[in-house]
């Protein structure tokens, strides 16, 4: 089946936030992680069959649920999932709050590799803790790929007050998909000082050709994983997640931390709708990411003939692409958040700092959602070439 990515879908007037929070009708918003498709044609059609039922009351989750997830991870990404290991919630970031919460006391130390999601930072200040950033190293030689600096990552580890590693599997914002061999070094390090993983695998269908991702739980057996299909699959909006966790205790103490923070409630539809994500839309996702790998194409084959001052960091995994504009930034403006801010009023454009991912390690980078159709994004970067000529 061909799937139309190139459909310029009006979503203005819908309750958007990606949309309608612009400023200005003519804002193209690449910021936040939202897709610009319609959802896979049997995602639309399952929440259609639900809608024809005319009650919405509270939601039992069934077993045919859990299938799906178990056979998706089993075929696409070799990971037998366990029944009992699973634990639903309305998001990975409530995910994430709950897993803070079971596996700490206010006042630790929850370790991050910064630049990072910027929800991280709010979902462990939020349980009291506080954010350890092991700032990723840019590695020139190898097409300036992020990578783990281990001496510090270890050193951040080995200290008392550390007793959560929180993982971004692919990593946001960076793109970096992490190897087997990353991840195993991560997990040895974390053991020899008693730090638990929780691994946030949310991208973990958006891979780039040339790369696979590894699931952590195949790697450390004591690691959480938080996953969901909605970014993958455009579902945001339905909020629906899972938690994975092979050990018993820890997932009575997970499932206490669901409750006592109240987000144990899904809603008839989102179920529906991971079901026909897994089960019945596996062609759609790998059509998306060839053209998400075209979108990122055309992205560099642009900024290298008209914006020579904005350096592209290598996609690997996300539709979220990194990129250092730090030339820009000394040009023209102090900042990152201040050429953001031109950007946005003048071009009308509106990309994120990278200061909302570390305020440091952050500085001169920028990000842009590329999960769009091809000719609004071309529309932005010609907006930001024009400006940039003045």
């Amino acid at each position: 089946m061909k799937y139309d990515f190139d459909e310029v879908i009006a979503r203005q007037g819908t309750g958007c936030v990606k949309w309608d929070e612009s400023p200005s009708t003519d804002v193209i918003p690449l910021w936040v992680a939202d897709m610009d498709f319609a959802v896979a044609p049997a995602i639309q059609e399952a929440i259609k069959r639900r809608a024809q039922h005319p009650v919405f009351g509270y939601t039992y989750v069934q077993e045919d649920y859990y299938a799906a997830v178990i056979s998706w991870f089993q075929r696409r990404h070799g990971w037998k999932i366990k029944r009992e290991w699973m634990l639903y919630t309305i998001g990975v970031v409530p995910a994430m709050s709950v897993a803070i919460k079971a596996l700490t006391m206010p006042g630790e130390r929850v370790l991050i590799l910064s630049p990072d999601y910027n929800c991280f930072f709010s979902s462990i200040k939020n349980n009291g803790c506080e954010v350890a950033e092991s700032v990723l190293r840019l590695n020139r030689n190898i097409q300036n790929r992020f990578e783990v600096d281990w001496q510090d990552f270890e050193a951040q580890c080995a200290n008392e007050k550390t007793t959560v590693f929180l993982l971004c599997n692919p990593h946001n914002p960076t793109g970096r998909v992490w190897i087997r061999e990353e991840l195993q070094q991560m997990a040895d390090i974390c053991h020899r000082h008693g730090v638990r993983i929780v691994s946030d695998e949310i991208h973990c269908e958006l891979i780039m050709p040339g790369h696979t991702f590894v699931p952590m739980g195949t790697v450390d057996e004591d690691a959480i994983i938080l996953n969901s299909p909605s970014k993958s699959f455009n579902i945001a909006g339905l909020q629906m997640a899972n938690i994975i966790c092979q050990d018993a205790e820890t997932r009575r103490r997970l499932d206490r931390a669901i409750n006592i923070n109240e987000v144990c409630d899904v809603n008839p539809f989102a179920p529906e709708a991971v079901k026909a994500a897994y089960n019945d839309s596996e062609e759609w996702i790998d059509a998306l990411n060839l053209y998400l790998w075209d979108n990122y194409s055309a992205l560099c084959d642009f900024v290298a003939h008209h914006l020579p001052q904005w350096k592209v960091m290598p996609l690997e995994g996300t539709y979220l692409v990194w990129v250092d504009v730090s030339a820009c930034c000394d040009a023209c403006c102090d900042s990152v958040a201040t050429y953001c801010e031109e950007l946005l009023e003048k071009a009308k454009v509106w990309l994120n700092p990278g200061t909302m991912y570390g305020p440091t390690s952050g500085e001169g980078y920028l990000r842009i959602n590329i999960a769009c159709p091809r000719s609004l994004l071309m529309e932005a970067l010609e907006r930001i070439r024009k400006l940039t000529k003045k």
